[in-house]
């Protein structure tokens, strides 16, 4: 029986073979579609979080250290404006179309607002993690002459 490496890529066309870490170039799409699908944004494999919203410290595939990768407040505040964009917008067309009580209003318009934000917040973390990781905006070396 011949012995696999643990870590085996296949072929996808979306990827330019040879980055200069060792690990495939994926393209921005790529990358993009991995952090908000919750994968390392390097080799599209690991887990990036390690609860809801717990980053790992390290990819378990490929060994990428997420350790510089803070994303602080940036996924909360497109959130908020898209999502308290959608709900106002809708209870606001509720409000001139129905006219239902205020009761129905609390009902409604809580439990989306929760699940929305709940939905979104990993998704626009991983966003987060994979822009920086693209962008080069963590774990750079640094430069001669301090530039």
């Amino acid at each position: 029986m011949i012995d696999e490496p643990p870590h085996k890529t296949e072929y996808r066309p979306d990827i330019d073979k040879g980055g200069p870490d060792g690990f495939p170039a994926h393209s921005a799409a790529a990358s993009i579609r991995f952090g908000v699908s919750g994968r390392c944004p390097r080799c599209g494999e690991g887990r990036l979080f390690t609860g809801y919203l717990k980053i790992t410290d390290r990819c378990d595939v490929c060994g990428l250290s997420f350790a510089g990768h803070d994303v602080g407040d940036g996924p909360v505040v497109p959130a908020i404006l898209v999502i308290g964009g959608i709900v106002v917008g809708l209870a606001w067309t509720m409000e001139v179309t129905f006219q239902p009580p205020l009761w129905a209003h609390a009902a409604l318009w809580g439990p989306l607002t929760l699940g929305l934000s709940l939905g979104m917040l990993p998704l626009l973390k991983g966003l987060s993690v994979a822009l920086q990781f693209r962008l080069r905006s963590t774990e750079e070396e640094p430069k001669p002459g301090g530039g």
